[in-house]
């Protein structure tokens, strides 16, 4: 049984976009087991980059554990605390500090949520990627949905594939 009642129909080669939430979200559907998924997900340094001179600091993989997000020379800066982990299932950044200097509201993503699910669905693995806050209403959706589309369809899914 899938944990997403909306996905049960959709057909889902490697990605494809959820419209059930308002919160912008994307699933992509893999080979590999959820294990590797949950493992590359953790593996923040290595699939969050490769596009606007990205740099991130911290502890990425560990309950409460915190780290930064800088890119785009300063037009984006955000603090993640790991506020759930699920081996295998879910991982939860909670953004406690944001400066996205390229719009009005600079904290705009500060009480946001950057959330990962993970499970069997058939022959695959589905891993569900939310953004709890990243609506169609904020100022940011725009620009930050279409960059997280990059870093979760291609780097993310590039590791997963690796695994």
């Amino acid at each position: 049984m899938s944990i997403w009642p909306s996905t049960e129909s959709v057909q889902c080669t490697y990605f494809c976009y959820m419209r059930s939430t308002k919160d912008f979200s994307v699933t992509l559907s893999v080979e590999q087991s959820p294990e590797q998924v949950f493992n590359a997900v953790l593996n923040v340094r290595e699939w969050w980059q490769g596009f606007y001179n990205e740099a991130i600091t911290g502890d990425t993989s560990t309950l409460n554990g915190v780290f930064s997000f800088r890119a785009g020379d300063g037009a984006h800066f955000t603090r993640q605390k790991l506020i759930e982990l699920i081996p295998n299932e879910k991982v939860v950044w909670q953004v406690t500090d944001s400066e996205l200097t390229f719009i009005k509201d600079t904290n705009e993503w500060q009480g946001t949520e950057i959330v990962f699910e993970i499970a069997k669905h058939h022959d695959k693995t589905q891993v569900r990627f939310i953004h709890r806050g990243l609506t169609p209403e904020v100022e940011c959706f725009d620009a930050c949905s279409s960059a997280w589309s990059m870093y979760i369809e291609k780097q993310l899914l590039a590791l997963i594939k690796r695994a």
